[in-house]
């Protein structure tokens, strides 16, 4: 069975840190792209980063480019949102993400909330 499961959320103030871990499990990890998003009340949930299988390629959103880097270790089957200068408009529930045998796949999520 595909799991997902995320840590590393937790309060911050602006300006401040936090590392965000995926582990992976059910599937070829190192086979498939990797991607975090993330969701306020009320709103869609919206893509923040993408990783290729590789680790290569790397996408972001706008609103986090430049602060926000995401990698992962296919040995460990982990991806890593590092998530540095937060801004109280990061405060969101972060998911990690695939798409495995046509289907889309998601953890349980990771509250991060920025202020102060």
């Amino acid at each position: 069975q595909v799991q997902l499961v995320e840590s590393g959320g937790g309060l911050v103030q602006p300006g401040g840190s936090l590392r965000l871990s995926c582990a992976a499990s059910g599937f070829t990890f190192q086979y498939y792209a990797m991607d975090w998003y993330r969701q306020s009340p009320g709103k869609e949930r919206d893509l923040v980063a993408t990783i290729r299988s590789t680790g290569r390629f790397t996408q972001y959103a706008d609103s986090v480019k430049g602060r926000f880097t995401i990698s992962r270790d296919n040995a460990k089957n982990t991806v890593y949102l590092q998530m540095n200068s937060l801004k109280p408009e990061d405060t969101a529930v972060y998911y990690c993400s695939t798409t495995n045998a046509g289907s889309r796949y998601w953890g349980q999520g990771t509250q991060v909330t920025v202020s102060s």
